[in-house]
Formats: C-alpha cells, structure tokens, sequence
C-alpha cells in the first residue's frame, strides 16, 4: 500500500492547510474542545465556515471558549454541549440529543499517564475507558448521522505513545498486570488507530472514512500529570502545528477518500519494528486487522454498544 503524502510539513500549520478550503454547510464535533488542540481545531474549522460543536466535561469552560471563538472568526454557528467521556451515561445522554447529519468527528480528548491506578463505575481502568471505549461508544452511536452525510470523516487523535504497548486483551484493566501509567497510556492510544482501522472496513460502503495521527509534542494541560513537556525544543510545536493534522483529516481535499491510515507531521507514517529514540512511527499491532476486529468487538460487549 502506498504511503499517502502533502505538500505540507512538520511545521505547517491549521491556517496552511485550511488555506482556499471552504467548510459552509458542514458539521464537525469535537471531543475535549474547551483547552489545547481541540480550541485550535474548532477555530480552524470554524475559520473556514464550519458549524463546530464543542463537546466538553466543563460546559462554562465551553461556553467561554465558544465566545471567543465566534468573536475570533465570525462564525456564529459555535455550539456547546456536555459530555465526558468516562461516564457512559453521559455519551448515551448527548447521543440521545444529536439530530442531523455528521460530517466530521474529531475525536480529540484524552487524559495521559494518571500516576495511581483509578477505574469507572464499571471497573475499567481510567485511561482505556476515556480514550478509548468512551470514544468507541460515541462514534458507534453517531454512526447513522455520519453515514447521513455521506462523505463523512471520522479522526482519532492518538500518539507516539502507542509505540509504548499494544492492546493487552487478556489484561486490558490491570486487574492482573501492576498498574503503569505509561502502558496504560500507550495500550488507550494504540486502541484509537484500532479504531480507525476497523471502522474503515465496516464502514467503508457507507462513505465514511477513518484516520488516525500522532499529533506531535504540544505543551498542554495534558502532560498535568508529567510535570510537563520534556520533548526537545526542535520537536515541539505550536498548538497550530500540533492541530494541523487534525485538520488534515478532517477537512483537507487532499484527504478524500483515504482511510484506515495513521499520520504524522502532516503525512502517513512508515512502519518501525522496534520503538525509535525519537518516538515516530507507527507500530504493526495498531494497524493489524486482527487486532483492530478483535477490539472492536470486545468494546462492543463491553458497553453493550
């Protein structure tokens, strides 16, 4: 297969690829859109005409985001609206209030390297349960509405950290293995390219297609629990740089029709087979088939999605 590449670079930037594109009349919902990336990527998109959907925990955060947003773009069509994504509930709530097509998902939010085990409700350990089966839930029940937009785009911001584990499916909630925040971490996020590739194959005759990227090393509130970012400066980007890629899968013309794909700095990534010093890459157990049916189906017994 070969690798899909832009014009564009590590240090392009949400402006530089939305540059000429025109949104109007699309929708997009972003996850965790109150601080970070996602307020870049809802700028962006609303930037270009987009009616954007702020899916936030902290509806006042939301709110004040969404009025800056309108201010900073024009674009009044900036809405908010309550979900979190580790209760269940609450995405089986905001599911039950979305009407209309979907044309882009930009599953964004996620919580990184919680230093002490911690689990839902249901016993699932906290990072899998937020970045993964609490996006999994979502994106399984805005199915009829992206595939009403025929041409919808689904994106799973994930990162360099599933180089640090697979998905670990006879453990998967640490209920035998020690509790490690970074493998914890690294399992969640291989999860969401999983995702991608599987909705891909099930999806594909209803026009919708499904990637995944690696953002880049972006200092925001999620390296809380890291004592913040220890990237080398020539590797850190703006959160412009670090949106950029979201955009591209969201909205880029270049981008039509590709699917099932993770991106790096703005182009699909090579395979490694062993974990580089620098992190880049992409590991062959978060793009494998098998594995990609295999979570799938877990996670729908699991939410009984």
């Amino acid at each position: 297969m070969t690798r899909t590449t832009t014009p564009f670079t590590f240090h392009s930037t949400t402006h530089d690829v939305l540059d000429g594109v025109d949104l109007t009349g699309q929708r997009a919902l972003i996850t965790g859109a109150s601080s970070g990336l996602g307020i870049e990527t809802a700028r962006a998109l609303a930037r270009a005409g987009a009616d954007v959907t702020l899916a936030v925990r902290n509806t006042q955060a939301g709110a004040d985001v969404a009025a800056q947003l309108r201010a900073q773009t024009g674009n009044e069509n900036i809405h908010v609206a309550a979900l979190d994504l580790s209760d269940q509930t609450s995405i089986h709530h905001f599911l039950r209030h979305w009407t209309g097509p979907l044309h882009m998902l930009i599953n964004n939010a996620g919580i990184m390297a919680l230093p002490e085990l911690q689990r839902t409700k249901e016993g699932w350990e906290m990072q899998f349960a937020t970045n993964h089966l609490g996006h999994f839930t979502l994106t399984h029940g805005l199915h009829a509405a992206l595939a009403q937009a025929q041409g919808a785009r689904v994106v799973a911001v994930a990162s360099s950290g599933h180089l640090m584990s697979p998905v670990v499916f006879d453990d998967l909630h640490y209920r035998f293995r020690p509790y490690d925040p970074w493998t914890a971490y690294g399992q969640s996020k291989t999860a969401n390219i999983l995702l991608a590739v599987e909705a891909t194959r099930r999806w594909a005759d209803d026009g919708i297609t499904a990637n995944a990227l690696n953002p880049g090393a972006i200092a925001t509130n999620l390296q809380k629990h890291t004592g913040g970012l220890r990237t080398p400066p020539e590797r850190q980007k703006t959160v412009e740089q670090g949106a950029a890629t979201s955009v591209l899968l969201a909205a880029s013309p270049l981008l039509a029709g590709v699917s099932g794909r993770y991106f790096e700095d703005l182009n699909e990534s090579p395979l490694v087979h062993e974990r580089p010093a620098d992190y880049t890459g992409l590991a062959p157990y978060a793009i494998d088939p098998d594995n990609a049916r295999r979570l799938w189906d877990v996670s729908t017994e699991l939410t009984r999605a």
